[in-house]
C-alpha cells in the first residue's frame, strides 16, 4: 500500500529482483502490507510468488532489493525473521516416518525452543488430528498432512504467516475453520500474504489482491466486494496485458 513506511509495515519489500542464472524471476518488485491487513497473491505459474515467499521465509536470498519483517532484513537477520514467521508452504514438508506428535517435536526443537506437551497436544486437537498423535504420518492423507503442517503453523506463534495455498487438500470443515483462524490472526494484529490459484471463497481473508506476472506486480487493488467471476476476470485483464 502506498504510503506506509518501513515501521508501518509488517512486510515491507523494496525493488526486490531474484534471478536463477540468466532467468530473471522477480524484476523489482515493492510491496507493503500493515499490520492487521491479508493480501491475496495470484499470478500464472513461473509468476514468481512463491520465490516472493521464500524471500520473505528466509529459504532463499534475493539477488538485489530488500525485503523486511517489522523492520528486519530477512537477508541480514534472518535468523530473527524466522522467529516472526509462519510459513505453510506448497509442500507441506514432514517426515513420513515420524509421527504426528513426533514432526511437531522436532520442528520445535528445530526452532530453538523445548517442545511444550500441552501446546503440542493443543495444536493437534485444534486442527482435529489429537486422535492421529502417534500414528506415523506415511498413513495420512493429503487433507491430513495439510493440517499437521497447520498445527506446526498454530506452534510458531508468528506476527505474519506466508501462505502458500493453504487451503489445498482440506474438506469443508478444515477449511471453514483455517477461515475463521485468519480472519482472527489478522484481527489480533498479525499480516498475512497469501499465494493462490483460487478466486473464490479462499480469498474471502483478502482486504487487498495483488497480481504478479512475469516478475512484477501489475496491480494492486482492494478486495472489496468483488466476487469470484470479477476477480477472475481483473486477473485475466492483467495477466494477458503482461504477456
Amino acid at each position: 500500500m502506498a504510503g506506509l513506511t518501513t515501521s508501518d509495515a509488517l512486510i515491507q519489500v523494496t525493488g526486490l529482483r531474484k534471478a536463477f542464472g540468466t532467468t530473471l524471476v522477480l524484476d523489482g518488485v515493492d510491496l507493503s502490507i500493515r499490520a492487521g491487513e491479508a493480501v491475496g497473491l495470484l499470478g500464472p505459474n513461473g509468476a514468481g510468488k512463491t520465490t516472493l515467499l521464500k524471500i520473505l521465509a528466509t529459504v532463499a536470498r534475493p539477488t538485489r532489493g530488500a525485503a523486511r519483517i517489522a523492520g528486519h532484513d530477512c537477508a541480514r537477520e534472518a535468523e530473527r525473521v524466522r522467529g516472526l514467521v509462519g510459513l505453510v508452504a506448497h509442500g507441506t514438508h514432514l517426515y513420513d516416518d515420524l509421527t504426528a506428535l513426533e514432526n511437531l517435536k522436532f520442528w520445535r526443537r528445530f526452532a530453538g525452543e523445548r517442545p511444550d506437551p500441552e501446546a503440542l497436544q493443543g495444536a493437534l486437537a485444534q486442527v482435529e488430528l489429537d486422535d492421529c498423535a502417534d500414528v506415523r504420518v506415511r498413513t495420512f492423507s493429503a487433507g491430513m498432512k495439510r493440517r499437521l503442517s497447520l498445527a506446526r503453523m498454530l506452534l510458531a506463534r508468528p506476527r505474519v504467516l506466508l501462505l502458500d495455498e493453504p487451503f489445498s487438500s482440506l474438506d469443508q470443515g478444515a477449511r471453514k475453520w483455517l477461515e475463521q483462524y485468519l480472519h482472527a490472526f489478522t484481527a489480533g494484529g498479525g499480516a498475512i500474504l497469501m499465494a493462490t490459484h483460487a478466486f473464490g471463497r479462499e480469498l474471502d481473508v483478502a482486504e487487498r489482491l495483488v497480481i504478479l506476472a512475469n516478475g512484477r506486480i501489475i496491480a494492486d487493488t482492494p478486495r472489496g466486494t468483488l466476487g469470484a467471476e470479477e476477480i477472475h476476470r481483473l486477473y485475466a485483464l492483467h495477466t494477458e496485458d503482461a504477456s
